[in-house]
């Protein structure tokens, strides 16, 4: 399949503002299945300097700044992107859950040692015994590890509300447990932090849902802006990415924009300003299919 997504990111200030320094995660990464046509940013007003590199995960990165007065910024990040159907997820033929995490202790291979990265602590995704408790009933001894996180991921789509506006990118993993609310970032973060309290890697992923889905498909959610999901590690079958927000399997209905640790290592856009006061902030992505050929 192949996409044109368009976000756009606006900030109106009450003052101007002198100066801004800023860091965008807005541009699509390589990723497994995915080819990336066309990604470019379009930044008003223009600024005075801006340079690309990758982050420490391999995402692209743009730092730029703004040096002269404005009321408003405007990000628009256009992608083109192809996406190829995933192979089926073999739930059942991964490795128990208990023994893959005893095995990651020893396991020096390359694979290995990047995904016991994943199991620590991140900025906003601690290791909590609270996390392992609401883990425990889809992780029995023994379990296939997928197979127990496509059960976790379920759960948490059946007993959590989806309710933008109620938590902000501040809000702990632990309130959202709490409060059994929130949205695709909360749900992605409370899931990863189940994993990881359970001693299993896993990662954040940042990126977009096909804002219209196919006839006869229930309507996503996470589609007006940045959606945000979670992937955990098999040694067989790589990373394998689960959408809490909308109970699937991540397919050919996703475009991957970063991953990290959490939403901290890829927000996708934050800086510094000087001036400007109180402001408002306008969101929107649009994804659409584009004729393959």
């Amino acid at each position: 399949m192949r996409f044109r997504v368009v976000h756009t990111t606006r900030y109106q200030y009450d003052e101007p503002v002198t100066q801004g320094h800023n860091e965008a995660h807005l541009r699509a990464r390589a990723a497994p299945r995915q080819t990336c046509e066309e990604s470019r940013l379009a930044i008003e007003p223009a600024p005075a300097a801006s340079h690309e590199r990758l982050d420490y995960f391999g995402n692209p990165v743009t730092y730029f700044a703004l040096q002269e007065p404005h009321l408003s910024l405007q990000v628009t990040a256009t992608h083109v992107v192809r996406v190829e159907p995933p192979a089926a997820v073999q739930l059942e033929a991964s490795p128990a859950w208990d023994a893959l995490r005893d095995r990651l202790v020893d396991d020096v291979s390359a694979a290995a040692v990047e995904a016991r990265e994943l199991r620590l602590d991140s900025p906003l995704v601690a290791l909590q015994p609270a996390l392992a408790e609401y883990a425990a009933p889809s992780f029995p001894r023994g379990r296939p590890l997928l197979d127990a996180v496509h059960d976790l991921t379920r759960r948490i789509h059946r007993e959590f509300v989806y309710e933008p506006n109620f938590t902000t990118v501040a809000t702990p993993v632990l309130e959202v447990l709490a409060n059994r609310r929130g949205v695709c970032q909360d749900f992605a973060q409370l899931a990863i932090g189940c994993l990881r309290s359970l001693g299993l890697p896993a990662r954040y992923v940042s990126g977009y849902i096909e804002t219209a889905p196919p006839p006869g498909q229930a309507p996503v959610r996470g589609a007006e802006a940045s959606h945000a999901w979670l992937a955990a590690w098999d040694p067989e079958q790589g990373w394998v990415d689960f959408d809490p927000t909308n109970d699937q399997i991540v397919g050919s209905q996703h475009v991957t924009i970063a991953w990290g640790r959490d939403y901290a290592d890829v927000t996708p856009l934050k800086g510094v300003v000087f001036g400007g006061g109180a402001h408002t902030l306008d969101v929107a992505v649009e994804m659409r299919r584009e004729d393959a050929a």
